[in-house]
């Protein structure tokens, strides 16, 4: 294997790194309630999210003022995994990717749990040295919600997504 074809192999296995980083981050700062830092995992400017029945939204602030309106209490506790990414690095500043994701949330005050399954349909850009999320899709594929009253667990909803 030539030189060059050994540097571009390399890149593309740090490019895909790098993307995973950028997935696990945001992962980690919903589950932080930092704000700021879900921000900063996407791009400036005109996006493209669709997060359903949350809502669609063409800037990164738009999402993040909803993140703060919904999540960013201290009675709800969430946790975010994002597991199998299938990432496709189609040049030097564009990718693509999906992921599954197992998302669980404890509302201490509603005494309910949520469970959802659901996959990301992703767009990455590099931007100044850096992948960003620049267009994003999550579809639900089920959902749980139980509620904790006297010690016992009772379903509210099971099935594939809750209209909020």
């Amino acid at each position: 294997m030539n030189m060059a074809a050994l540097e571009a192999r390399l890149t593309r296995l740090e490019d895909i790194d790098a993307i995973h980083q950028l997935k696990a981050h945001y992962f980690f700062c919903c589950d932080q309630k930092d704000p700021e830092g879900m921000r900063a995992c996407f791009a400036d400017g005109e996006v493209s999210i669709d997060y359903g029945s949350i809502g669609v939204f063409q800037d990164r602030d738009q999402l993040v003022a909803v993140f703060e309106r919904l999540g960013c209490h201290a009675h709800i506790v969430d946790i975010h995994h994002g597991v199998n990414p299938q990432i496709t690095i189609l040049d030097d500043g564009h990718a693509r990717g999906s992921w599954g994701l197992h998302f669980q949330q404890i509302d201490t005050l509603k005494k309910t749990v949520t469970q959802l399954a659901a996959y990301y349909e992703d767009e990455y850009r590099k931007i100044d040295g850096e992948w960003k999320i620049s267009k994003t899709r999550c579809n639900v594929t089920s959902t749980l919600v139980t509620a904790i009253t006297d010690g016992a667990a009772n379903i509210i909803f099971a099935g594939r997504t809750l209209a909020n």
